[in-house]
């Protein structure tokens, strides 16, 4: 399978370390705007975003991740590739915890030593960072991240596109709205609204 990594920045090298842990991927190019051409460098490709056309006219079976840290980048690059969901890969680091009963979304990453437990459904283009843990019957939404360490424990709802910073807890039946932002070391107790941000301990908007 041919990898085409969007995105190269610090996250983007974390992916690449990611795939070839795995090792029976082949990394085809680097994809970000900061190139205004096409080049090859040791067999791999570098180019601008919209180059993905080219690679998926000339070469087959390829996937996409995005691997981009900020989620609304994320998302607005899902609008400009505009490809079928086929397009999109996962990728779970060989260290990482993932009980069999999760379902884990397309362009999805979970990365070192991280933990998803029971029953959790996890959604499109989501990061799980560095040692996060997701327990039980967690629920997480399209383009969230949570950051290395952060701790979502039962039951947690989190809407579209919230960010959980590093080392945050989340207690558990706590809902999240969509693109709020929970800061790093803050302990969660009650739900968040929407286009907030919380933090402290415990986190108050």
């Amino acid at each position: 399978m041919n990898i085409v990594i969007i995105g190269e920045g610090g996250h983007s090298k974390v992916v690449k370390d990611i795939i070839l842990s795995i090792g029976k991927f082949n990394i085809l190019a680097f994809l970000d705007d900061k190139y205004d051409q096409m080049l090859i460098s040791d067999h791999i490709f570098y180019g601008p975003i919209s180059a993905y056309k080219y690679l998926i006219k000339n070469y087959m079976d390829i996937k996409f991740i995005i691997a981009i840290g900020n989620n609304e980048i994320r998302k607005k690059i899902t609008t400009q590739l505009d490809v079928d969901d086929d397009f999109y890969t996962s990728f779970i680091h060989p260290s990482a915890i993932v009980s069999s009963s999760v379902k884990l979304g397309i362009g999805t990453v979970v990365m070192a030593n991280a933990v998803i437990n029971a029953e959790s459904n996890i959604g499109d283009h989501v990061i799980i960072n560095t040692g996060a843990i997701i327990e039980h019957e967690n629920q997480i939404g399209k383009f969230s991240h949570v950051s290395p360490r952060g701790t979502l424990t039962g039951n947690v709802k989190i809407g579209e596109g919230v960010h959980i910073g590093a080392g945050a807890t989340i207690i558990p039946n706590v809902f999240i709205g969509e693109w709020s932002v929970i800061g790093a070391g803050a302990t969660v107790v009650k739900s968040i609204p929407s286009y907030k941000t919380a933090i402290g301990v415990p986190a108050k908007y």
